[in-house]
């Protein structure tokens, strides 16, 4: 298949995997697609949104209808960094064995990730990076396609760790989960309160996925729109020429070369979801609040006066 044909497939595909989706999840058409655009990428994703707006019900209807294996690991404070990738036994031959963990899958929803010590959340950065882990001096290769994603709760932060800035720049996109409307929450009701039991399909195949995140990589981008993206991230720095005064006012920290890159790449696969053969900028844009979010960390200032960290992403455009 020609990449100008793979381009037109993906973008039917994509459409029928949210009508598919659309047949348990009620709306978030936002949020499917940041986590779609992520996973296609080959990124991560960190969803931070209330309890019961159906996290984890989105991750598994989303893995059922990419036809792709999903694990769901509860952090608490307790887990230790075997529970996630496995550890080494004896055998009835009295020889080391490795158990695998439940990080060995295609899909990981890490639930609740910021109630864990820092110790145990240190123990998904190789897999989330290098798509690998190390156990006793051994590496083991992970199954492709690899997808982390991450939830975490807003409102209750008794008992949590912060994720650190190293862990959190591993997301590609930070996802905001708000509530449904009215109309959507009371379809949401109906079908939860009745016995409807939609059937998910398995649109795709792991080789798939693959081939379609090998296509994103191939996109060609024009070298203005990585200037525009570069630019963009290098506004959120204080201490960068291109900062504004208000960046300087109310920002500590800015965005480093990771968010350059997933600006990029996640342009490029939203351009190809919406049949574009290139990104140009405003491909970017679409996808610069979801990666820069969670990058770009605000001073006590911005605190006081209630300034979002939306609010002054948008000043950057």
């Amino acid at each position: 298949m020609s990449d100008v044909a793979a381009v037109q497939s993906l973008v039917q595909k994509r459409l029928a995997l949210k009508s598919e989706i659309a047949k348990v999840i009620v709306g978030q058409d936002e949020v499917v697609d940041q986590i779609l655009l992520s996973i296609f990428s080959g990124g991560h994703a960190l969803l931070v949104g209330v309890p019961g707006l159906a996290k984890t019900l989105m991750v598994n209807t989303i893995a059922q209808s990419l036809g792709l294996q999903f694990k769901r690991l509860q952090f608490t404070p307790d887990l230790m960094p075997s529970d996630i990738l496995g550890s080494e036994i004896l055998d009835e031959n009295r020889t080391f064995k490795f158990i695998k963990g439940p990080v060995f899958s295609n899909i990981i929803l890490a639930d609740e990730i910021n109630r864990t010590p820092p110790k145990t959340q240190a123990a998904l950065l190789e897999a989330m990076q290098e798509r690998a882990v190390t156990i006793a001096g051994h590496n083991y290769k992970l199954d492709l396609p690899y997808f982390v994603l991450a939830t975490q709760n807003p409102i209750e932060q008794e008992g949590t760790y912060p994720l650190p800035e190293a862990q959190l720049d591993r997301f590609m996109f930070s996802i905001k989960l708000d509530y449904p409307s009215f109309e959507e929450e009371v379809a949401v009701v109906k079908n939860t309160t009745s016995d409807y039991k939609p059937q998910i399909q398995a649109l795709f195949t792991a080789e798939e996925i693959i081939s379609y995140q090998e296509l994103i990589r191939r996109v060609p981008v024009a070298d203005n729109v990585i200037e525009y993206a570069v630019r963009l991230v290098s506004k959120t720095r204080p201490n960068s020429i291109d900062a504004s005064d208000f960046i300087k006012n109310y920002i500590d920290w800015g965005a480093g070369p990771r968010a350059s890159q997933n600006l990029i790449l996640a342009a490029k696969a939203h351009a190809l979801f919406n049949g574009k053969f290139s990104p140009d900028s405003e491909d970017v844009k679409a996808v610069a609040v979801g990666i820069l979010r969670h990058r770009v960390v605000k001073n006590y200032k911005a605190d006081a006066e209630n300034i979002t960290i939306e609010a002054i992403i948008e000043k950057l455009f």
